[in-house]
């Protein structure tokens, strides 16, 4: 229109409010939520983000930094809690307004049966489901699931009618990998030791990892009716570990069961509930249910089906939930016979149908109100998740302590120790243990003799702990695991030179200036004696490359034997610079002749590089 002229722009304010208040805000906070917290409107909020050069509708999440800044502007100093913590916030509030509140009442211990192999576990959980859930009723969860629930049914014990959750895991990795995300679904821990075996490489592993999740251990001597059963003799080698026998004058429940004969197993059941008790589980089964994923598949019929544990609350058909990245809503839930429930209490495991994608086993499970609200943080977490796997991994190193130290910081150094022996062993634990100072203190979390394991691998990153190596390598999957799990692992042949990388890290003065690089792994499967050469090693190369400049290490059962160069490779009657993947080629160690079938010469490489690229 002729002759029009549009009104001045009002301009935005640059000057920030000053703090006057505190507000709490959730992750993945909507641009409306954030501005009902803040009191402004929605448009003015949206005019600073604008400002910022974050175009943003009203609809729209924000991270927690961004919203933190956003609110100091506005005069409003933030704390960030997870959306699990706000759920449970907003629960208890919602029972704090209710007329007549209801108290949490005491709930089944869930327990998990960790052991050696052959060591009696599935038996012994067998037995126990056999012997304690009546046939008709609908109680226990089966295999497929991955838990159980038993009632006692001996009328004359004192914990007649109580029930217990079983969960069946794979093994201590799982149990690790669950705690590794943050999930404590485990209450006890029952350990099973043949009497006959006694205590072997998986069962100090199991101790290791159930220590580490902070649980109490019930021991479950197994196979006592047996001829050459030996019960004090593992009461014996496990005080020597540190669980000493109650009758001993320690604090450890032991139980001599036999899983086949069914000797003794009410008495494990109420040792069990005894220990239960002294730790006073409760859940409020009036709130909605939280709980944790303890498996997850992929039905080809019913979609993603997971396995929830409910922890606190009840859950029922057609609740919304958030369970890690993933949302969705309950469409059914099954027990073990395939019946179909309609509420689950707290500590009862049962599978769900109706998730969008697959959650990971561990992932905290909490039902909301809202569908859209679980969208919404699903797809926070998803972007977020996504972010996480382009930055680079926070996991301890030596590197890591160092810098800390610079900066003043009190903490904790956990390393997990293996060597080649078990002198090695026992003189680095001594001496890494008097290391402990008031910056830092060293803490063992495992150590043992032989080549360093997956097993290790995984506890070492739930526990963010460093690997130390001490004339021993680690096993190929478990290198690819420490690679993928961004683990350090540090590798050493002398105990000065160990001994000195600790102490430098703990002074803050640590500066790596070598850096090795791993090329290729041959095994050795023939050798020949050749004439003015010496020995040649007829190898196949299974792993990477071999080159003629290569440095190598000679490992005999994942031991370091020898640590050389190459001094000549062949493909045939030809000298080759270089041996790819897959093919086979003859290998002569400088001034080394005792090569054997089966030994693995790994080749690797080493640089100087500056101490910043590593830092």
């Amino acid at each position: 229109m002729k002759g029009f002229v549009p009104p001045p722009r009002l301009p935005v304010n640059n000057e920030p409010l000053p703090i006057a208040r505190a507000i709490t805000i959730a992750e993945g906070i909507s641009v409306k939520d954030l501005a009902e917290k803040l009191s402004v409107r929605a448009k003015d909020l949206i005019a600073r983000l604008l400002a910022k050069g974050v175009f943003a509708t009203i609809n729209q999440t924000l991270d927690a930094e961004l919203a933190s800044e956003m609110a100091r502007f506005f005069g409003a100093e933030t704390s960030v809690i997870s959306f699990e913590q706000q759920a449970a916030q907003e629960a208890a509030a919602a029972e704090t307004a209710a007329e007549e509140p209801t108290g949490a009442v005491p709930r089944p211990p869930v327990v998990t049966i960790m052991g050696h192999v052959d060591h009696g576990k599935t038996t012994l959980l067998d037995s126990i489901r056999s012997t304690n859930v009546a046939g008709g009723e609908a109680g226990g969860i089966t295999q497929h699931i991955g838990a159980y629930k038993v009632s006692i049914q001996d009328t004359q014990s004192p914990a007649y009618g109580r029930q217990i959750v079983f969960l069946d895991t794979p093994g201590h990795e799982a149990f690790t990998r669950m705690r590794s995300r943050g999930a404590k679904a485990t209450d006890i821990v029952v350990l099973v030791v043949a009497a006959d075996d006694g205590v072997m490489p998986q069962t100090l592993e199991a101790i290791d990892h159930a220590r580490a999740a902070e649980v109490p251990i019930i021991v479950a001597v197994n196979k006592i009716d047996k001829p050459d059963a030996l019960p004090d003799r593992v009461k014996k080698q496990l005080a020597d570990r540190g669980l000493m026998p109650e009758d001993w004058g320690g604090t450890t429940v032991f139980v001599d069961v036999s899983a086949k004969q069914k000797t003794n197993l009410n008495l494990l059941l109420e040792m069990i509930c005894l220990v239960a008790d002294l730790q006073e589980l409760k859940a409020n089964p009036d709130r909605p249910a939280q709980g944790v994923v303890l498996e997850a598949k992929l039905d080809r019929g019913r979609g993603p089906v997971a396995t929830v544990l409910v922890q606190n609350g009840t859950l029922r058909v057609g609740d919304n939930f958030v369970v890690g990245n993933v949302y969705g809503k309950v469409r059914a839930m099954f027990d073990d016979r395939g019946n179909a429930l309609d509420v689950a209490p707290p500590s009862t495991p049962v599978e769900i149908l109706g998730l969008e994608s697959l959650p990971q086993a561990g992932d905290q499970f909490v039902v909301v109100a809202d569908r859209d609200r679980a969208r919404d943080i699903s797809e926070y977490r998803e972007q977020k998740a996504r972010e996480a796997e382009l930055a680079k991994s926070s996991r301890m190193s030596l590197e890591g302590l160092a810098q800390q130290m610079k900066a003043g910081e009190s903490k904790e150094l956990s390393i997990i120790l293996k060597g080649d022996v078990q002198g090695s062993v026992e003189v680095l634990s001594d001496l890494l243990t008097k290391m402990s100072g008031e910056k830092v203190r060293i803490n063992l979390l495992r150590t043992g003799v032989g080549a360093i394991t997956e097993s290790d691998v995984l506890l070492a990153s739930a526990s963010n702990a460093i690997i130390i190596g001490f004339n021993v390598r680690p096993e190929r999957k478990a290198q690819e695991l420490a690679e993928q799990e961004k683990v350090d692992i540090r590798l050493h042949s002398i105990i000065y030179e160990l001994q000195d990388e600790i102490k430098k890290a703990m002074s803050g003065l640590l500066e790596p200036t070598i850096k090795e690089t791993y090329q290729g792994r041959a095994e050795v499967r023939e050798t020949f004696r050749i004439p003015k050469v010496g020995t040649v090693a007829g190898c196949y190369v299974q792993d990477g490359n071999i080159k003629r400049d290569s440095e190598v290490r000679l490992l005999r059962d994942n031991v370091v034997v020898l640590k050389g160069k190459i001094g000549s490779l062949r493909r045939f009657k030809e000298d080759v610079n270089e041996v790819r993947n897959g093919l086979e080629c003859g290998i002569a160690i400088q001034n080394y002749g005792d090569v054997k079938v089966g030994d693995v010469i790994e080749a690797f490489v080493t640089e100087r590089i500056a101490a910043e690229a590593l830092v």
